[in-house]
C-alpha cells in the first residue's frame, strides 16, 4: 500500500536528499531509468539476446536462459510478510522494494519479486501496488495498469474455456456435461459486483441452454494459480488439462482436456509465462510476475520468477499478500510445499500507526501519542510472530516509520519485541529508499547467517482436510473450531474419495482480522470460523475453502479511486497511487 498518507517523506539517512513531500506518481514519473538490457545485463549478468523488451524498461527473460542456470546455487529467500492490514498502512511492498535496495546499499547482490498488481484495486481502494515514496519499482504506471499484457492473457485463457464447455453443451459433445453442474466461472480483472451472479445464454435456441453462471476477479482464478505454481511450459500446459470444469449427469467429473482446452489455453500464456525484469528507482531489478489474492488465492508471485531469482541473485526478497495469516500461511504451505522452496527469514512488517488502531483508535485520532494503544495492538504483532515462528523459519519485525511516530511509541514497541526473542528495526525506505533501508539489511543478513531456517509446512499432506482447516484456524487464527453443514461434510468426503484429500488447503476470507469478523481487530479468539463453501483447483492442486461473506469478486466502494484518475494536458497519468 502508498505511503503517501505519511506527512513527509523521513528525514533520516545521510543520503536523504528528498526536501519536500511528493506524491508516488510524481516520484516514479521523476525517476531516472536505465534500459532494461542495461539493468539485465550490469545487474544480473544475463545476455541482451535473452531479454525481450517491451519497451525501454520492460523485459521478459526468456525460460530458455533460466533453464540453463539449473546448475547454479541458490541465494538466500527473504519472506516479507506483514501484520493484519488496516487503513492506516503497513507498507508491506514498499518495504519490500526498500530492503531490496538496502541490500544493495550494503553491497549484497539482491534482487526482488513481487506480484503484478491487480486492476480492481488500482480503481478501487487499495491503489498500485508498486511500492511508495522513494521504495518504488518502475515505471510505476506500467506495472500499476497493463504491464506486459500477462493478466490480459490470463483473463483471456480463462474464458476462452468458459467458452469451450458452454460450446461443448451446446453441440452435446462428449462427455455430457451437466448444464446444472458447471463449476467454471468467466473472469475480469476488475471489482464488478453486477457480475457476481448472471444468467448466460439467454435469448433463445440459438444461444445455447440458458444456465446460471457468474464471474471472478481475474485474480482469483484457477488459471492465475496455475500460472504462478507451474514449473515450466509442460507443467503448466498439463495443470490446465487437469481443470475440473464441471460433472456429468451422474456426478462424474470433467476436466478440461476432455473439452481439448489446454492447448489453445497455453497457446494464450505462451508468452507470458517468461517473467517479467523491471528495476526500482535506485536502479536494481525487480522481477513482477503473476498475481493471485491472498483473501481468495494463494496471494504468491510466480515459482518460476522465484526460483529463477534464486539463481540470479544472492539475496531474493519476496513478499505475499496481506497480513501474515493469509500471505505467509499460504505461501508456506502451497507454495514452499509445492514447489521445494526453503524460505530463510520472514520479515513482519508493522507500523505504529497500525498498532495503534489494532488497539482501538479511530484513523483521524493516530497522531497523537498513545503508547498505551501500541501495547494493546501489539497482540497482533505478537500473534504473527507466534505463528511465523510455528513454520520453523527465524522472524525480524520492521517497523515502517511515520514522521508521526514518538520516542516513547518506538521504545514501548521495542520492549515488547524484545520481551518475544525477536529483533524490532525501523526502516525509513518510504522516505529515504535503500539508505533508509541499510540497518533493516544488515539485521536481515546477520539473522541469516547466525539463525539457521528450520522451515517445515503446518500440516502434513495426508492430513483429512477439515482437519487442515481446523488446524489452520485454531493454530493461526486462533479460532475455537470451524463449522460447517452437511452439504460441506459430504463434499469434504467426496473430495478425499476422489484422490485430492492430499491437497492443500486455501483459505478465503477477509484479509482484515484473525477471524471472519472484518471489524475484529488485535488479536480476537474463541471463535468460529464457518465455511461457507469448498473449490476444487484440480490444476492449481490445491483446495479453496471459502470463509464467511468473502467474495471473489469484489466490488467498488462509494468513491472509487477511478474517480481521481486522469490524464492530464501532457500525456501524463496523475491521480494513480
Amino acid at each position: 500500500m502508498s505511503e503517501r498518507s505519511a506527512a513527509a517523506p523521513g528525514a533520516s539517512g545521510k543520503d536523504n536528499q528528498h526536501l519536500a513531500p511528493k506524491s508516488d506518481i510524481e516520484i516514479s514519473q521523476a525517476a531516472k531509468m536505465l534500459p532494461i538490457i542495461d539493468v539485465a545485463r550490469d545487474k544480473l549478468g544475463i545476455p541482451a539476446e535473452h531479454v525481450q523488451p517491451y519497451g525501454h524498461y520492460k523485459g521478459k527473460i526468456s525460460l530458455d536462459y533460466i533453464s540453463s542456470l539449473d546448475s547454479q546455487a541458490d541465494g538466500k529467500l527473504i519472506l516479507v510478510t506483514a501484520i493484519t492490514p488496516t487503513p492506516a498502512g503497513e507498507g508491506k511492498t514498499t518495504t519490500t522494494v526498500g530492503l531490496t535496495d538496502g541490500l544493495n546499499h550494503i553491497g549484497k547482490k539482491a534482487l526482488c519479486c513481487l506480484r503484478e498488481p491487480s486492476l480492481g484495486p488500482c480503481f478501487g481502494v487499495k491503489g498500485g501496488a508498486a511500492g511508495g515514496g522513494y521504495a518504488q519499482v518502475v515505471p510505476m504506471e506500467d506495472i500499476n495498469l497493463h504491464f506486459t499484457g500477462d493478466f490480459h492473457a490470463i483473463g483471456a485463457a480463462n474464458n476462452l474455456l468458459a467458452a469451450l464447455i458452454d460450446n461443448h453443451i451446446y453441440w452435446g459433445g462428449e462427455p455430457k456435461i451437466d448444464s446444472r453442474r458447471v463449476a467454471w466461472r468467466r473472469v475480469v480483472d476488475m471489482n464488478d459486483r453486477a457480475l457476481r451472479s448472471i444468467v448466460s445464454s439467454l435469448g433463445g435456441v440459438s444461444n445455447g441452454f440458458a444456465r446460471e453462471d457468474g464471474f471472478d476477479i481475474t485474480v482469483a482464478s484457477e488459471v492465475m494459480a496455475i500460472f504462478c505454481l507451474a514449473s515450466d511450459f509442460a507443467d503448466l500446459q498439463r495443470r490446465l488439462g487437469d481443470i475440473v470444469i464441471a460433472q456429468t449427469r451422474d456426478k462424474k467429473s470433467v476436466r478440461a482436456s476432455e473439452v481439448k482446452a489446454a492447448g489453445s489455453m497455453a497457446a494464450l500464456l505462451k508468452d507470458a509465462i517468461a517473467p517479467n525484469l523491471v528495476q526500482t528507482l535506485e536502479n536494481n531489478p525487480a522481477i513482477i510476475h503473476g498475481g493471485p489474492f491472498a483473501n481468495i488465492a494463494h496471494g504468491c508471485n510466480s515459482v518460476i520468477a522465484t526460483k529463477a531469482g534464486l539463481k540470479l541473485a544472492d539475496y531474493v526478497v519476496t513478499e505475499a499478500g496481506f497480513g501474515a495469516d493469509l500471505g505467509a500461511e499460504k505461501f508456506f504451505d502451497i507454495k514452499c510445499r509445492k514447489a521445494g522452496l526453503k524460505p530463510d527469514i520472514t520479515v513482519i512488517v508493522a507500523t505504529i500507526r497500525a498498532l495503534k488502531m489494532h488497539g482501538g483508535v479511530a484513523k483521524d485520532d493516530l497522531k497523537a501519542e498513545n503508547v498505551a494503544a501500541v501495547e494493546k495492538g501489539f497482540e497482533n504483532l505478537k500473534r504473527h510472530i507466534g505463528n511465523v515462528r510455528k513454520f520453523g523459519v527465524p522472524v525480524l519485525v520492521s517497523i515502517n516509520k511515520f514522521s508521526s511516530d514518538t520516542a516513547a511509541e518506538m521504545a514501548a514497541l521495542d520492549k515488547l519485541c524484545k520481551a518475544e526473542g525477536v529483533e524490532c528495526v525501523v526502516a525509513d525506505n518510504w522516505g529515504s529508499g535503500g539508505a533508509g533501508a541499510a540497518d533493516l539489511a544488515r539485521a536481515v543478513v546477520n539473522t541469516i547467517e547466525t539463525q539457521p531456517s528450520n522451515f517445515k509446512p503446518l500440516y502434513p499432506d495426508d492430513m483429512p482436510l477439515a482437519e487442515k482447516v481446523r488446524t489452520i484456524a485454531k493454530e493461526l487464527y486462533g479460532a475455537a473450531d470451524i463449522s460447517y453443514d452437511s452439504t460441506i461434510k459430504a463434499r469434504f468426503a467426496e473430495l478425499e474419495k476422489e484422490g485430492f484429500g492430499n491437497f492443500p488447503v486455501c483459505i478465503a476470507k477477509t484479509q482484515y482480522s484473525f477471524s471472519t469478523d472484518a471489524n475484529a481487530k488485535g488479536a480476537p479468539s474463541a471463535f468460529t470460523i464457518p465455511i461457507r463453501e469448498l473449490r476444487l483447483s484440480a490444476g492449481a492442486e490445491f483446495i479453496v475453502v471459502v470463509c464467511g461473506d468473502i467474495m471473489t469478486m469484489p466490488g467498488l466502494p462509494k468513491v472509487p479511486a477511478a474517480n481521481n484518475i486522469y490524464v492530464d494536458d501532457s500525456g501524463r497519468i496523475a491521480g494513480l497511487f
